[in-house]
């Protein structure tokens, strides 16, 4: 399946270090537009769009697994075989970042974990809400993404989290349509807040695991489980940020991540 499976990616810069970022769940690739921007001129970015997200192909399960086996094999493609990426990755992008360098370490110099960690997390019921939400929009009714901002209002009342679903609705030919497999996030809810069991393997690279001050996804108790996968694992505490760091801090964001990856 890997060999016509299509993975679509943005790339920023023309030259320096190449460094990959990995979205999150109902994300795509150019969420991280900013930063990349930021990044310029010493490094080259490249934004991907996960399977199931943005423009990238839909698969018939959600396995983390094959997640990052598919996200490896396009870094091979483009290269990575020869001159390993920084790669960074952002909740579920994380998790799928964090599985690729333990199964493919060959392909990556350093790793960057924002906001997650290698563990199960039991309380999935703010994405299962989410995903009911934008799954009962009726988008044959829908004329303008105005439109459909104004009929998630009730629902989805944080003008942020709205606009930033929105930014995946899309506009065809034949009208509106989502560009993330809903249908299959939602019934998978269960696998993507857990973690593969992985304590076989270890990553040896310089790891930064960034937490957002005001999240809870990255807690004390997930330390010893992080240590033991990645040794050379370095904490950092984002001020005034929570689940979205790159979203509520780009600025201190993009220059604690320079900072790491020179």
């Amino acid at each position: 399946m890997s060999h016509e499976f299509s993975i679509n990616s943005e790339i920023f810069g023309d030259s320096g270090q190449p460094v990959v970022f990995l979205h999150g769940l109902f994300g795509q690739g150019k969420n991280f537009t900013q930063i990349a921007k930021g990044l310029q001129p010493e490094f080259q970015s490249i934004l991907v769009d996960l399977p199931n997200h943005g423009a990238s192909d839909w698969t018939d399960e959600f396995d983390y697994i094959q997640q990052a086996d598919l996200v490896a094999e396009k870094l091979r493609t483009e290269g990575a075989g020869e001159q390993p990426v920084h790669l960074v990755g952002h909740s579920m992008g994380g998790k799928i970042a964090m599985i690729l360098a333990l199964r493919h370490p060959e392909l990556v110099e350093r790793l960057v974990i924002v906001d997650i960690s290698p563990a199960a997390r039991k309380d999935m019921d703010e994405f299962e809400h989410l995903l009911d939400a934008l799954l009962s929009l009726p988008l044959e009714e829908i004329n303008s993404r105005g439109e459909a901002d104004k009929r998630l209002q009730d629902p989805i009342p944080e003008d942020m989290v709205r606009g930033f679903l929105l930014q995946s609705l899309t506009r065809t030919s034949d009208g509106f349509t989502w560009r993330p497999n809903l249908r299959l996030l939602r019934s998978s809810l269960p696998v993507i807040g857990d973690f593969p069991d992985l304590t076989d393997k270890q990553f040896d690279g310089p790891v930064l695991w960034i937490a957002g001050e005001n999240s809870d996804y990255v807690e004390d108790e997930y330390a010893p489980a992080m240590r033991e996968l990645f040794p050379r694992t370095r904490l950092s505490t984002i001020k005034n940020a929570g689940h979205w760091v790159h979203a509520e801090q780009p600025q201190v964001f993009t220059a604690l991540l320079k900072s790491f990856l020179s």
